[in-house]
């Protein structure tokens, strides 16, 4: 039996969909392999970790996690933690536990 979901292409065939990154209006196609995205995610942090540098920058790094989260569940997670805490704390909106604490 496939572990693959009903109706998706087959991993090995050409049709097989190419992985994107969607970032606002424009689309960045990833590499095929996996090992290959999980490389390139790892040295996009390593580059970005060295952000100083007159060429790498410190851009770098949340597009490795970009990049990681396509593959790695771990990643995926903490990049959706961190993108709605961010977009809590740039609205003003608190999260649930800490408006029930507040009413009396």
């Amino acid at each position: 039996m496939s572990s693959a979901r009903p109706g998706a292409p087959h991993p090995g065939k050409k049709d097989a969909p190419v992985p994107k990154i969607r970032l606002g209006k424009k689309s960045v196609n990833l590499p095929e392999n996996r090992q290959v995205r999980i490389a390139v995610g790892v040295l996009l942090v390593i580059g970005g970790v060295f952000g100083f540098l007159p060429i790498l920058g410190f851009w770098m790094i949340p597009l490795g996690f970009v990049v990681l989260a396509q593959d790695l569940p771990v990643v995926r997670r903490v990049n959706r933690r961190v993108g709605v805490a961010i977009k809590r704390r740039w609205t003003g909106i608190r999260p649930a536990r800490e408006r029930q604490s507040t009413t009396p």
